[in-house]
Parts: structure tokens; C-alpha cells; sequence
């Protein structure tokens, strides 16, 4: 038997599954340093938390907006080849993949599908979906009945009629550790899986803070990449996605987002919703509003975003619900109380300005007619002398 043992840093796990795929008297064993490192120093610094590209990219908006997160629960990620979606030894996440290709524009709510661990402790069994923000988990999932889940959850919004929904309870974090398809999470990922356990072991939480691998997330290069869907002040499901985290992080995960839902800006790629672009703009155009800055920029910008008709413009119109318009807003009211306040700046200048003009012309009047009777008296008293 020869037995070969290549030690090929560049080289990722893909050839290591594709190798073991195939029946052979030799032997070929890969040897990646994600698997086994005598110098974690070199491999962090390749590979890890201390690697040369890590914060070297803004994070804000990398992530698209989206409605829906569904998880397939499939197997171990040390077991998931690099494209998981795809593979013919792996046909259930295979099937979910094409079937939700073939009806991703029939559902109404923009939804992202992604596989994860299927933890025995957790509570996770293969063919386990979790679904968010419903925070609902359906047991039961095959390749026998993909359709008939894909048709009445994911496209109708009805409950399953081959399943019974369970309610899913606290926070529930998702850590890429792909290590197949990007070694980069294949190394950050478990070592954050390991630290955050660690944290929520220290700080009594495992009934409330689940810990579950999963697949590509998009993005590796951001690796160590977290995605917590967990209530917010207001008790509503959020879901945060993290990028550039490192075990040092971990305690502001675990204190400042799940315990006071405070999101940490700098880690922070996007959130579940609109995406970061409309936020932005929502959020801009609120900050000029208070700011009392010229309300035609942010006509402008609404219009441009909208792509409103020019007469639409000029209206400074918005199309409200149900056709309806809302032409009768704020600026509209703010405008005729301009005009009216104008009008009466007007009528309140002729009215001072006018009360000189008419004393004037009375004054005038009365000595006009003061003058004349003086007359009259001057000539009627000669003309009396004068007879």
C-alpha cells in the first residue's frame, strides 16, 4: 500500500473530501493547518483572529436585507463538504437548496436559508428547521416532503400540515465554522464556539443562550462571523450579524447586546429588515427634519429614491396607503401658515402705515375748513363797517 502525506498549506479542505470520495488502495491525507498545528501562533496569524486583513474593510452594510432566516439542522460542520447545497452524498440540504431556487420568488418575505449544526444538546436533530424571527422550529423535514413545507410555510405562511410548530425560547447565536469552504471560519469559528459556551456556562445562561456552527453565511473574509437572533428592548426578535469577532469580544456579546440588547458598532455588518441604505436614509432624512435644514433636499432625495414624475416633484407630494395621498402634510399646513402670516405682515404694515396718511388729511381738512369760516368772519365784520 503507498501511503502519501502532503503537507500543502494553500490547500483547502475541498481537496480533502474530494480525495476520501474516491475508492483507492492509496492513501492520501491532506494535511491543512486548520486540522493540527504545532505553531497556533503562525496558523492564528495565517489563518485566525490576527490575520493581516482582519478590520481592514467597513462592515456596516455588507449584509443584505432580508425578512426571513430559515436554518436546516443537518449533521456536524466537521462532516459538511464545501458546498454542502450541492452535494449528491448530502441530498436533503441538496433538495432544500434547489427547491427554494425554484420558489424563492413566490415567497413574500425575503428569506435566507442556511444549514446548521444539528446538536444533540441543543435539542437539534437532522431535518430540524428554525425558523426567525417566528422563533418556531419544525421537526421532521425529508426530501419526501420539502414541497408540501416550502408550499404552506415558506410560500403561504400557513402552519405545516406535515408538522406541529415548537415555540423556541431566549437567544440564539450561529457561528460560521464552514472550515471546508473557507478555512478561516474553519479556524475562528470553533474557537469562538468554545469561548462563547465558555462565557454562558460562567454566567449561568445555558437554558437561556444557544451555541450552534453553521454554514457559509457570506463573507468569510470577515471570519469570525456571528449572527444573533435574540428580543430587543421591546421584546421583538432581532437578528445582528457580527464580523471581525475574536474570543476578546465574546463578554460584549454576551453583556452588551443579548443582556441589554446594545448593538457594538464596530463588529456590526447589518441587522435582519431593510437593508443599512434605507435605514441610512430614513435616518438622515429624520436628522434634517430636526435639524430644521432645507426640507427641498430632502424632497429631492425622496423623490430620486422613489422615482416620483417631475410634477410629483414640484408637488412635493408622497403617495400615502391605499392610493391615498398625503399632499396635505406638514410642509403643505407649514406653507399656508407662511402665506397667511405673510398676508397679515402686509395688512398690518398698510394699517400702520395708513393711520399717519389719514390723521394727516383730517388735520388738513379741519384747517381747511377753520381757515375758510376765519375768512367768512374777517369779510362779514368789514362788510358790517363798511355799511
Amino acid at each position: 500500500m503507498l501511503l502519501c502525506v502532503l503537507l500543502l498549506p494553500s490547500l483547502h479542505f475541498y481537496f480533502h473530501f474530494h480525495f476520501h470520495a474516491h475508492s483507492s488502495p492509496s492513501v492520501f491525507v491532506l494535511f491543512h493547518p486548520s486540522m493540527a498545528s504545532e505553531n497556533p501562533t503562525a496558523d492564528d496569524a495565517t489563518n485566525g483572529f490576527t490575520r493581516p486583513e482582519m478590520y481592514t474593510d467597513n462592515l456596516a452594510g455588507t449584509v443584505d436585507a432580508y425578512d426571513r432566516h430559515v436554518f436546516l439542522c443537518y449533521k456536524s460542520h466537521a462532516s459538511w463538504p464545501p458546498r454542502v447545497e450541492a452535494s449528491d452524498a448530502d441530498p436533503l440540504p441538496k433538495l432544500v437548496a434547489a427547491t427554494f431556487k425554484s420558489r424563492k420568488n413566490d415567497m413574500a418575505a425575503k428569506t435566507k436559508i442556511t444549514v446548521c449544526e444539528a446538536r444533540a444538546e441543543a435539542g437539534f436533530s437532522d431535518g430540524d428547521v428554525l425558523i426567525f424571527p417566528e422563533m418556531i422550529k419544525y421537526r421532521g423535514l425529508e426530501e419526501s416532503n420539502v414541497d408540501s413545507f416550502f408550499e404552506d410555510v415558506l410560500v403561504s405562511g400557513k402552519p405545516w400540515t406535515a408538522g406541529v410548530p415548537e415555540a423556541l425560547t431566549g437567544s440564539h447565536v450561529f457561528v460560521c465554522a464552514h472550515g471546508s469552504r473557507d478555512v478561516r471560519c474553519g479556524v475562528c469559528g470553533p474557537a469562538l464556539i468554545d469561548k462563547l459556551n465558555e462565557g454562558i456556562e460562567l454566567r449561568g445562561l445555558k437554558d437561556q443562550i444557544s451555541v450552534t456552527a453553521c454554514s457559509h453565511v457570506g463573507g468569510h473574509k470577515y471570519a469570525g462571523n456571528v449572527i444573533i437572533y435574540s428580543p430587543g428592548l421591546d421584546g421583538k426578535i432581532m437578528g445582528h450579524w457580527y464580523g471581525y469577532v475574536t474570543p476578546n469580544d465574546v463578554p460584549e456579546l454576551l453583556d452588551q447586546h443579548i443582556a441589554k440588547g446594545e448593538v457594538i458598532h464596530r463588529l456590526w455588518r447589518g441587522q435582519m429588515g431593510p437593508s443599512i441604505a434605507e435605514v441610512k436614509g430614513a435616518n438622515d432624512q429624520k436628522l434634517a427634519n430636526a435639524n430644521g435644514e432645507d426640507s427641498s433636499k430632502g424632497k429631492e432625495n425622496h423623490v430620486e429614491s422613489d422615482n416620483l414624475s417631475s410634477k410629483e416633484n414640484v408637488a412635493g407630494c408622497c403617495q400615502g396607503v391605499n392610493g391615498v395621498s398625503c399632499c396635505r402634510s406638514a410642509n403643505l399646513e407649514q406653507n399656508n401658515g407662511i402665506a397667511e402670516t405673510e398676508a397679515r405682515k402686509k395688512q398690518g404694515s398698510k394699517i400702520s402705515c395708513n393711520w399717519p396718511v389719514l390723521q394727516q388729511r383730517d388735520i388738513l381738512t379741519a384747517v381747511g375748513v377753520l381757515g375758510a369760516a376765519a375768512v367768512v368772519a374777517v369779510a362779514y365784520k368789514l362788510y358790517r363797517r363798511a355799511g
